[in-house]
């Protein structure tokens, strides 16, 4: 746990797993529901791999610009001057805040998004955004609840499910409050701040809480961007469709393996590996449709 705020009560939370040598890791930001831990199947496959990895748990932020300044100071009492982000929904979107936050002098080398937008009016929430520090606990969770999948789901994605409840349960009210606030509140990213990241969008074709209009507009804003779609993943893919996450992270990464910008250990890197496990991907997916 780190507090980099002059504020005290403003404490990260975060599992930093993998080689320190590496300078440039890939750091997760977890979704409204989501606590540090919810991206465990991606810790314990990529540092398997020679990754290293950081996953967070941010403090209590009311708007965007104190959790960008907040975020910058972490990076630098971590000494660590380019990252790779993957955000999953609110995570997301406050990695591109981010992005477009430091573009004067980047501190993002690359996004990966998950499950995310580019504009909080499409919840058309924003009227009520000022509000939720009023309410109570049980409120808020209701409202997070109610974007959750129900009806009938195969096993893994009723776990996940289930894991993201637990990790609900374990937030208190102001810090669910602060990110329906980061949520909802009006706001939207700049797309020329961050126009020479490399993005890849990953989402899933079976039910989620993003409509179909905010992918397009995430499509229409990263023209250029890698897509990652899986077929089925609900809204927690990185849970439930661990595997298939995971091998896309790879995939997205291995554009920088060999410059000082990798999030591997060199002495772990096999390209004939990885090139196996791409057609391996590609196969699948293809028998799949």
């Amino acid at each position: 746990q780190i507090i980099v705020d002059d504020d005290d009560s403003k404490v990260w939370s975060l599992y930093d797993a993998g080689p320190r040598s590496i300078r440039c890791p890939l750091i997760f930001l977890p979704p409204v529901s989501g606590t540090a831990d919810v991206f465990f199947q991606q810790i314990l496959a990529l540092t398997g791999w020679g990754y290293r990895v950081i996953a967070l748990q941010y403090p209590v932020y009311w708007d965007h610009l104190e959790f960008c300044d907040g975020f910058r100071k972490l990076l630098d009492h971590l000494q660590l001057d380019k990252v790779h982000l993957f955000g999953a929904s609110l995570g997301g979107f406050l990695a591109q805040k981010f992005a477009e936050y430091t573009h004067k002098s980047p501190r993002v080398q690359s996004l990966i998004l998950c499950n995310s937008f580019s504009d909080t009016s499409i919840f058309n929430q924003t009227w009520t955004a000022n509000s939720f520090w009023l309410m109570p606990a049980f409120m808020l969770k209701k409202i997070v609840l109610g974007n959750f999948a129900s009806g009938p789901l195969d096993p893994e994605m009723a776990d996940g499910i289930d894991f993201m409840v637990d990790r609900l349960e374990s937030l208190g009210q102001s810090e669910l409050a602060s990110r329906l606030t980061l949520n909802c509140q009006n706001s939207y990213v700049e797309p020329h701040k961050i126009r020479d990241i490399p993005v890849t969008i990953m989402d899933v074709f079976d039910q989620s809480a993003l409509s179909t209009e905010a992918k397009e507009e995430m499509y229409k804003l990263y023209p250029s961007a890698r897509r990652a779609h899986l077929k089925t993943g609900g809204n927690f893919p990185y849970l439930c469709r661990s595997a298939e996450v995971n091998l896309y992270i790879q995939i997205h990464l291995l554009q920088f393996h060999g410059t000082r910008y990798a999030a591997i250990d060199p002495s772990m890197v096999s390209a004939e590996e990885l090139e196996v496990q791409k057609i391996s991907l590609h196969t699948s997916n293809e028998q799949e449709e």
